[in-house]
């Protein structure tokens, strides 16, 4: 009677563990960001610099998640940098290797400059900073 009784518990125990044992686990590896930015200056004079310092906030942390940028100047002339050196060309993805990070765009010509930046994830989630720089037409010195 003993052998039958744990054989029943031991048949139990292996279907509760079967039962709680689910290949439908619900792993969230996506999460929505946003990139924020402290205030910028909106006119430049002909090689003047703006440093756009950025930060990605994220809704939630998966340890694998990635972030790529790439930006496009729709209008003017300019470049724009990473902090670390790197010069971006328009329209190729690059690689962000950490979350705070800063850009800098230096003004080409005297036409209003439009540069919008796109940002992506692994998963493929993205988000937009638009920025436009206007000419500064005041001389030197001048009020």
């Amino acid at each position: 009677m003993r052998k039958i009784a744990s054989y029943i518990i031991y048949t139990i125990l292996i279907a509760c563990i079967a039962c709680a044992c689910s290949s439908d686990l619900d792993l969230k590896q996506s999460y929505e960001f946003k990139v924020t930015h402290l205030p910028v200056p909106k006119k430049l004079k002909v090689g003047e610099t703006a440093e756009i310092r950025c930060q990605i906030e994220h809704s939630g942390y998966y340890q694998n998640t990635a972030y790529k940028l790439r930006y496009f100047q729709t209008d003017g002339e300019g470049t724009l940098r990473l902090d670390d050196g790197t010069i971006f060309l328009p329209n190729d993805y690059y690689d962000l290797d950490r979350e705070t990070f800063r850009l800098y765009f230096t003004a080409g010509s005297e036409e209003q400059s439009n540069v919008d930046i796109y940002f992506f994830d692994s998963a493929g989630n993205t988000f937009t900073l638009n920025f436009s720089f206007n000419y500064d037409s005041k001389e030197d010195g001048s009020e």
